[in-house]
């Protein structure tokens, strides 16, 4: 059996509740962790979603803005069970990344593995930097007359 051991805890899970971002509604997600990082030619973005089924997260984008949405449901069970302690966040998560025009959003992979959602969007090859040859115009060359 689990024992609570602080009896101010449950006043201060109330609190954060309320006041707290961590769990969202649908009305009003919460946000969710991330980093983020360019590694050679792609951005990747590291989202943390732990405990979240993959049937539940969304990935779209629209125009530039890239929007991730995941809900983490309550646990439930066959049979009934009186909840001795909650803290895991459960609810609606959220999060928008506007992304540059220097980013080819029609290629992006999305991979779930250990509660982690990676994101991977390539730098498009109109943005990677090329090299341009400089050719001689008109009148730069000398002619010689026989």
């Amino acid at each position: 059996m689990l024992m609570r051991t602080d009896p101010l805890r449950g006043l201060d899970r109330l609190t954060q509740q309320v006041f707290d971002d961590r769990a969202g509604t649908r009305s009003r997600p919460a946000a969710m962790p991330l980093d983020a990082y360019r590694a050679g030619d792609e951005f990747v973005v590291a989202f943390d979603l732990p405990g979240v089924d993959p049937a539940a997260i969304e990935v779209n984008v629209e125009r530039n803005v890239l929007t991730v949405k995941a809900e983490r449901r309550p646990v439930t069970t066959e049979q009934p069970v009186e909840l001795q302690v909650s803290e895991r966040p459960a609810g609606v998560f959220s999060r928008q990344l506007f992304l540059g025009d220097a980013l080819d959003s029609d290629r992006i992979n999305a991979d779930y593995d250990a509660g982690v959602l990676t994101l991977r969007i390539p730098v498009a090859e109109r943005a990677k930097p090329r090299k341009i040859e400089v050719g001689a115009g008109p009148g730069t060359r000398e002619e010689v007359d026989a």
